[in-house]
C-alpha cells in the first residue's frame, strides 16, 4: 500500500515521482507471482500448492520467491492491494465541495474492469474460506487504515491519529472490503459483469456506511 502523499487542504495531490526501472520490474515480477499462486490455488486448493510450485510456475528460483513473500498465501497480497491503491489514488483527487457518495458516483462508473478482475475476485472468494488467505485479505485492509486516515485527515484539517478521524477512515475501509465481497459472492458465476454492478455495490456499502449506527 502506497502512503499518502502531503497535498494542501482540498487540492489534487501533485504528480508522484515515476518509479525506477528496477521498481517496475520488481512490481511486475510480484503481480505474476500473485497471479500464479492464485492460479494454482484455484485448481489444485491452497493446502496442496508450494512454494517451489509457485516460482516454477513464474519460472524464478524459490529463493527468489521467498526475498519477495514470506509465506505461500502473502504472495497474492499485490493483487488484494491493487484496487485499494486504485481507491487511495482517486481520493487524492476528491473536491472540498463534493460529497463522499457523489465523488464515488462520479468517478468510479468504469466500463471495464482491469483485466486482472476475475482473478482477483476468485481470490477474494477464497479468503472467505481459507484462514491463512483471510489474514492475507485483511492485512491488505490494515495497510489501508494509515493511509485512508490520513487523506481524511489533510481533507478536514485535522490529524490522522484523531479517534474521529480514525473512526471515519476504518468505516470507509470497511464499506470498501464489504463492497469487494459482496461483489466476489453476487458475481461468481458472472464473468461478464461490467464496472457498473461494481460501483453500486460500492456505493450501497457507502450509504450503509454514512448512515451511522441506527441501532
Amino acid at each position: 500500500m502506497r502512503e499518502a502523499p502531503s497535498t494542501e487542504r482540498g487540492q489534487p495531490a501533485e504528480a508522484t515521482v515515476r518509479p525506477s526501472l528496477v521498481q517496475r520490474r520488481k512490481a511486475a515480477l510480484r503481480q505474476e507471482i500473485a497471479r500464479e499462486a492464485v492460479r494454482l490455488f484455484t485448481t489444485q486448493g491452497v493446502a496442496a500448492t508450494t512454494g517451489d510450485q509457485i516460482a516454477q510456475a513464474v519460472g524464478i528460483s524459490a529463493r527468489t520467491m521467498w526475498r519477495h513473500f514470506p509465506t505461500k498465501e502473502s504472495c497474492v497480497l499485490p493483487l488484494l492491494s491493487a484496487g485499494l491503491d486504485f481507491v487511495m489514488d482517486e481520493l487524492r483527487h476528491w473536491p472540498t465541495d463534493m460529497p463522499l457518495l457523489d465523488f464515488f458516483t462520479q468517478t468510479s462508473s468504469i466500463g471495464e474492469l482491469p483485466a486482472d478482475t476475475p482473478v482477483t475476485l476468485d481470490l477474494i472468494r477464497m479468503t472467505s474460506t481459507d484462514p491463512a488467505l483471510r489474514s492475507v485479505w485483511l492485512q491488505a485492509h490494515d495497510d489501508a487504515l494509515p493511509v485512508l486516515a490520513g487523506l481524511l485527515a489533510r481533507r478536514s484539517g485535522g490529524q490522522a491519529d484523531d479517534l474521529r478521524v480514525k473512526v471515519h477512515a476504518a468505516a470507509l475501509n470497511g464499506a470498501l472490503r464489504a463492497a469487494a465481497e459482496d461483489f466476489a459472492q453476487r458475481y461468481a458465476h458472472d464473468r461478464e459483469a461490467s464496472g457498473a454492478e461494481i460501483t453500486a455495490c460500492l456505493l450501497a456499502a457507502l450509504r450503509a456506511a454514512s448512515e451511522g449506527l441506527p441501532y
